[in-house]
């Protein structure tokens, strides 16, 4: 098939434009490399079933022909999204928008990776797909977790209106080689504190539980959504339902560095979440997807390849 990654020079788009390239398709990757980079696809640009396109999804999109279309186009750190919050909100419904209308005109089918974020600070736990969300609407998160809930709502009426065939990805907190160091996330931010010394930064006092999905984990429940004709209309939760205080995943980062860095505790955020976990039920019975990877089995190429890319080495991703 040929496929559309919006958002395919970033993190979890790069490793889902490798995955469909080994697959046999051919791939499009539009990026305006805001947050993502094109080191991450140095390892199949050159592929000639690749093709890479700079642009903006918020803006009016080129004339494509595809048969897929994956909307992962928006920053996922608070760092990232809180910078701009006005482009953020842009980019999640104008780009929705316009992908939506490519899909109609193509007769594609369309995966919208939405977030957690859509539940705010969850009244339920774990988190089931038809629980409606406590979420502020006035908030320093408000631009990606409403904007990601507009998009959600556009897809929906995309799909009652003009029939298009829609998957929206709940995501859940997701790490692994290939994060940015300067991201602003938990896991990035402890990994790379710990490797270089420096005191782990815990917000609040680190009783805020997360649950953490390796990214080859992520990916193949992507492919499996996308793929699977029973998850047409249905949102579902994609993440590890492993559970782990801030706390708990410092003291295992410090473990497996072996540094010797301390834990500064710091003030909460506004609206940081203090419950996180996916109830992935329907993930299992519709997608016949899990994660297999522990966290510990997960920490541990990602240690390395932050470790490469702190010494200035290759960057294994």
């Amino acid at each position: 098939m040929r496929i559309l990654v919006a958002g395919g020079a970033g993190f979890l788009g790069s490793h889902l434009c490798g995955r469909l390239l080994s697959e046999g398709h051919e791939v499009i990757c539009l990026d305006n490399l805001h947050t993502g980079s094109t080191q991450n696809l140095r390892s199949f640009i050159d592929q000639p079933r690749f093709q890479m396109m700079q642009a903006d999804v918020g803006e009016p999109l080129p004339g494509l022909r595809v048969d897929r279309i994956y909307n992962l186009a928006c920053p996922a750190s608070p760092q990232h999204y809180q910078s701009d919050p006005i482009a953020t909100m842009k980019t999640n419904v104008f780009g929705a928008i316009n992908l939506l209308d490519l899909a109609v005109k193509c007769g594609a089918r369309i995966l919208q990776a939405s977030t957690s974020e859509v539940y705010g600070e969850p009244l339920v736990h774990p988190q089931p797909e038809d629980y409606r969300g406590n979420v502020s609407i006035t908030g320093i998160r408000a631009c990606y977790d409403e904007g990601k809930r507009a998009a959600e709502t556009l897809f929906y009426d995309y799909h009652r209106m003009h029939g298009v065939d829609i998957r929206v990805a709940r995501i859940f907190n997701t790490y692994g080689p290939g994060m940015r160091a300067d991201d602003g996330r938990v896991v990035s931010n402890f990994v790379v504190q710990a490797l270089k010394g420096e005191p782990l930064t815990i917000y609040g006092d680190g009783s805020q539980t997360r649950s953490f999905c390796y990214r080859d984990d992520l990916v193949l429940g992507l492919l499996a959504l996308m793929e699977t004709p029973e998850a047409e209309a249905t949102p579902i939760n994609l993440g590890n339902p492993g559970e782990f205080t801030v706390r708990e995943l410092a003291e295992l980062v410090l473990e497996l560095t072996g540094s010797a860095s301390r834990l500064d505790f710091l003030p909460l955020p506004q609206d940081d979440p203090t419950q996180r976990r996916p109830d992935i039920s329907l993930a299992q019975s519709v997608l016949k997807w899990q994660p297999r990877i522990a966290l510990r089995d997960g920490l541990l190429p990602t240690i390395r390849y932050f470790d490469a890319c702190l010494s200035g080495l290759a960057q294994p991703v």
